[in-house]
């Protein structure tokens, strides 16, 4: 087995005068949970294009799953674009076994694949049903359904929670985990860092076109050097503006987030709470979110929304 799943190299890719990825050096160990994040117009979808050779990049060298693309990397691929096409004029069950065909399955195997993965969404009552009359979550699961159908080596997720209803996207979540258990790797792009946390085991950070934080999550988060206390009060809290060990303070009413100064004691949060006549509901010390950190190392082209260059 290959230990990277996706190896980019000096990868680079201009539309125009609009440099949608510049310099990207990029490794995917074989078995993880990837996720590549950035704002909008970052060069998420560019990459991941590229990645399926979709497009080629101006300059740099891909790797997909040990070899250059081909017709036999693709079939061990399932991809899920942002921009999600189905056919809705064809019923599910045969969307989803015409799709599975295409990636070399015998047509009575994709059939007993799509029946298994109908039943496990929910949709096994809509299988006979046309695409187009189903709700846009529905047909958003379908869209999902067609990416695993053919049992792939590597996911390649594209906002893969948009339009999904808290419920559903927790099922997909626990079926990208299952994938991982059972040996795929899975690539998937978001503006929505959250989702990232709580899902991989490596990130890469992407603003402006380049690269701006790489590695496995827990090492991201230890590098930045510095702890947060996150602090449940009732009564009175203005005496948090006042102390010096206080660098940065988040205010939501009762619940607040408190950016320590350098080389600050979080103690001397705690005692000046108790010395007040306020009550400590919660007090925590929590390690910076991956949001934080992105933002101050991304600075002020991560707050930079904009479409994403080229096709």
């Amino acid at each position: 087995m290959i230990d990277r799943a996706i190896h980019l190299q000096g990868i680079a890719k201009s539309f125009g005068a609009q440099t949608a990825v510049e310099d990207l050096d990029l490794r995917v160990p074989s078995g993880s949970i990837y996720g590549l994040l950035g704002p909008n117009g970052a060069g998420k979808t560019t990459t991941l294009r590229i990645v399926l050779d979709i497009i080629g990049p101006d300059r740099g060298r891909v790797e997909v799953l040990g070899s250059q693309v081909d017709d036999a990397v693709r079939s061990r691929v399932g991809y899920l674009p942002e921009e999600r096409g189905l056919y809705p004029r064809m019923r599910v069950l045969d969307h989803l076994i015409f799709l599975g065909t295409l990636k070399g399955m015998h047509r009575g195997e994709a059939r007993a694949a799509a029946h298994h993965w109908l039943e496990r969404l929910g949709l096994a009552e809509r299988s006979t049903d046309r695409v187009d009359t189903l709700s846009k979550g529905m047909q958003q699961k379908v869209q999902f359904l067609s990416t695993v159908v053919h049992d792939p080596d590597l996911l390649i997720l594209d906002e893969p929670f948009g339009g999904l209803d808290p419920l559903n996207v927790d099922l997909l979540k626990e079926i990208v985990l299952e994938r991982q258990r059972q040996g795929s790797t899975v690539l998937f792009s978001t503006h929505r860092i959250e989702d990232a946390e709580r899902l991989c085991d490596r990130v890469c950070m992407i603003a402006g076109a380049r690269k701006v934080l790489d590695g496995p999550l827990g090492e991201i988060k230890a590098s930045a050097g510095r702890r947060e206390i996150l602090l449940g009060l009732e009564g009175d809290a203005s005496f948090l503006r006042e102390l010096s060990c206080v660098r940065r303070l988040s205010d939501h009413g009762n619940y607040f987030e408190i950016r320590l100064a350098d080389g600050a004691n979080p103690q001397e949060i705690l005692e000046a709470a108790l010395s007040e006549n306020v009550r400590v509901r919660h007090f925590e010390l929590a390690e910076p979110s991956l949001r934080e950190i992105f933002l101050e190392r991304a600075g002020a082209r991560a707050a930079e929304p904009g479409p994403e260059a080229g096709p």
